[in-house]
């Protein structure tokens, strides 16, 4: 059974304390749902590693933006440093995203593409997608779909035509002012 993820990360115990907030958008450059996570304080901070680099994506203060687009077959999540850096997307390919019980959500495909502030682009979670195949977790069809996915995203990454990445910046700014305006979720 393919897993359903939640943008709010309720279920998510290193996140002690958050604010979340999100929005259904629908202009020129984006059409779907997007959401600001706060990560206020966590129990330890999570880094990654890839090849020899280190990468911090959860701490005390970071900030992570989620865009959901109506039309596509990806979530893309932007996360930003304490001081606002962008420090990595991660872009999970997905069979489809909604919102269930005002909770926005995204019905995971495992392969993921990650995009660092260098420009660099890793495909990423291949042998899960494969384990997930052999294990009758996804259809031949629902394979195809995620492999077609990620090969579209990576061939838009690389001519300069994927806008999410910067639209997150725009996201970030107009629903931080919305949570200095309200009260957070």
């Amino acid at each position: 059974m393919i897993k359903k993820r939640y943008a709010d990360r309720h279920d998510w115990r290193r996140i002690t304390q958050r604010h979340y907030v999100h929005e259904q958008v629908d202009n020129e450059v984006f059409k779907g749902h997007v959401t600001l996570l706060q990560l206020i304080e966590v129990a330890s901070p999570l880094d990654v590693r890839y090849g020899d680099e280190i990468v911090r994506i959860a701490d005390a203060g970071y900030v992570w933006v989620q865009q959901f687009p109506s039309d596509a077959h990806h979530a893309v999540t932007s996360m930003f440093d304490a001081t606002g850096q962008l420090v990595q997307t991660y872009i999970d390919i997905c069979l489809c995203t909604g919102v269930e019980d005002g909770r926005v959500y995204w019905e995971d495909l495992f392969l993921d593409l990650i995009v660092l502030p260098s420009g660099q682009v890793l495909l990423i979670d291949t042998d899960e997608l494969e384990a997930a195949l052999e294990q009758g977790i996804i259809s031949e069809a629902e394979y195809a779909l995620a492999w077609v996915e990620a090969k579209q995203l990576q061939k838009q990454l690389q001519d300069g035509s994927f806008q999410l990445v910067a639209h997150a910046e725009v996201i970030k700014e107009r629903l931080e002012l919305q949570l200095k305006q309200g009260t957070p979720r």
